[in-house]
């Protein structure tokens, strides 16, 4: 089985999760491009962020996961990049709406308001998930600014 590369990145709050979910990953044969933090040390998520999102904006990666204490920080940062579609899932079936109708690119997770099986299942469930297309697509394709 040929995987796609996945980014993964994190701030201090995030980091426990991130290992742990970048191990699961590696295992079940994922390449995983850790782009930081990598301790507990209190960190500026943006600095963390932006190098997930270009990994996968440039196509270097397929998808991401960032994971911080709300999800917030880190789903306004990578959201900036135009190719990026980041969506903060704290429920199981949050995680398979964001690919199936979003066509979301990055996962983000809330360490400090899920356990750390919930997370591992929503990476699992967001991998896993394909987007529908359809109906959505259209609206996808209104997602990115048009400059006038």
């Amino acid at each position: 089985m040929n995987l796609p590369p996945l980014a993964i990145g994190c701030d201090h709050a995030g980091f426990e999760y991130k290992e742990l979910i970048k191990r699961a990953l590696q295992d079940e044969g994922y390449t995983v491009h850790d782009k930081g933090t990598h301790s507990l040390d209190s960190v500026d998520y943006p600095d963390f962020v932006h190098p997930v999102a270009e990994a996968v904006e440039s196509g270097a990666c397929r998808q991401g996961i960032l994971i911080c204490g709300s999800a917030n920080g880190v789903a306004i940062t990578a959201n900036k990049h135009q190719g990026i579609r980041a969506a903060i899932a704290w429920r199981n079936d949050v995680a398979a709406l964001a690919r199936q109708h979003n066509d979301a690119n990055i996962l983000c997770l809330p360490a400090r308001f899920i356990t750390i099986d919930e997370a591992q299942q929503f990476v699992r469930t967001f991998l896993a998930t394909a987007f529908e297309g359809g109906r959505h697509a259209q609206r996808v394709g209104k997602i990115p600014l048009q400059h006038c």
